[in-house]
């Protein structure tokens, strides 16, 4: 008895089932696109599936621009097929829903929005918009292309691959007025003076720089600190000058034939100009030695008035009296007294 209800049981079944499989084959042979309009009432039967349709079975088109829905990236707003069913109010090719500048024609590459000088960099963080500029200085150019912007370059025609400074202009690192570009000796120590290269100069070309040469405008050796060595008879032709310096007796008046000798010295001076004369007055020990003192000093005086009345600059010529501290020779006899009473003559370097 169980098995006679279960077998009517499970031929119901199959007939209901054979029955929902021809309706669904009905349905597909009258809805080919199943998108539940019949073919027959459908104008557009081929419309893909899971796309919602109107009444006519057609694909939806909400703003009516053209674009159906399901291929319209703007359904709602009315557009043109270019931009997928988007609008483009600025013509510049970005659909305004991805346009950052929706009313000023744009770059894409910049979401839609200017670079007025076609420099890369767009007209909102261009700080020189109508200028051709570099990324790196906001847009703004930098003409002579040394690294400083123009508006902070204050020689910006500087040539190419020089060095510049802060300012743009040519650098000059150990400030001795000649750029590097041009300085053969760019790390010159400061103070130092410098030639048309930029290295220290020599002006007498002795190999002794001027900073170091006590006699920068004549030759001489770098043992002697750049000046001329004194010949070496300039000594003797002193030291017989000297010999020959007299004074009238007790007194600083020159005897005439102290002219000669003095005239000699005027001539050394005038060949060793980078030389200064140093002169000591000595006397002997006879009389006080305050009056000595003196004598010795009136008396070097007169030497050096002779001197300068030849032409010899003032301040070339030292003149010192020391009285009687000095002695060459012994005071007790008329022979070292007279050797005592002297004019010593030296020549040193400015």
């Amino acid at each position: 008895m169980k098995l006679k209800k279960i077998t009517k049981f499970l031929l119901a079944i199959g007939l209901v089932t054979a029955f929902a499989t021809s309706y669904a084959q009905e349905i597909d042979r009258n809805d080919k696109d199943g998108d539940g309009i019949k073919d027959r009432k459908d104008l557009c039967p081929a419309t893909p599936a899971g796309v919602k349709v109107d009444a006519n079975g057609c694909p939806l088109d909400t703003d009516r621009d053209g674009v159906v829905d399901y291929l319209d990236k703007c359904p709602d707003t009315p557009g043109s097929a270019a931009m997928n069913g988007c609008q483009d109010k600025d013509n510049d090719g970005v659909a305004d829903n991805e346009d950052s500048c929706p009313d000023v024609p744009g770059l894409a590459r910049f979401k839609g929005c200017p670079d007025s000088d076609n420099d890369g960099v767009e007209d909102s963080k261009d700080k020189c918009p109508n200028q051709k500029g570099l990324d790196r200085f906001n847009g703004c150019p930098d003409t002579d292309g040394d690294g400083i912007e123009d508006s902070k370059d204050k020689c910006n025609d500087t040539p190419k691959g020089v060095k510049v400074d802060a300012n743009g202009c040519s650098a000059d690192s150990d400030n001795d007025g000649v750029i590097d570009s041009d300085d053969k000796c760019p790390n010159t120590k400061a103070g130092i003076k410098v030639d048309a290269n930029g290295c220290a100069a020599d002006t007498d070309k002795d190999g002794v720089i001027d900073s170091e040469d006590a006699c920068p405008a004549v030759a001489g050796t770098a043992a002697n600190k750049g000046c001329p060595e004194k010949k070496v008879d300039v000594k003797k032709r002193l030291q017989f000058a000297a010999r020959g310096i007299n004074f009238e007796t007790g007194k600083a008046t020159l005897t005439t034939a102290s002219y000669p000798m003095l005239d000699e010295v005027v001539s050394i001076l005038n060949e060793y100009v980078d030389y200064n004369l140093k002169m000591g007055g000595h006397t002997d020990a006879v009389g006080k030695d305050a009056a000595n003192l003196a004598l010795s000093q009136a008396r070097v005086d007169a030497v050096k008035a002779y001197l300068l009345s030849k032409g010899i600059a003032d301040t070339r010529v030292v003149a010192t009296g020391f009285g009687e501290i000095r002695p060459v020779a012994s005071n007790t006899t008329a022979v070292g007294r007279a050797k005592n009473r002297r004019v010593e003559l030296e020549l040193f370097l400015k």
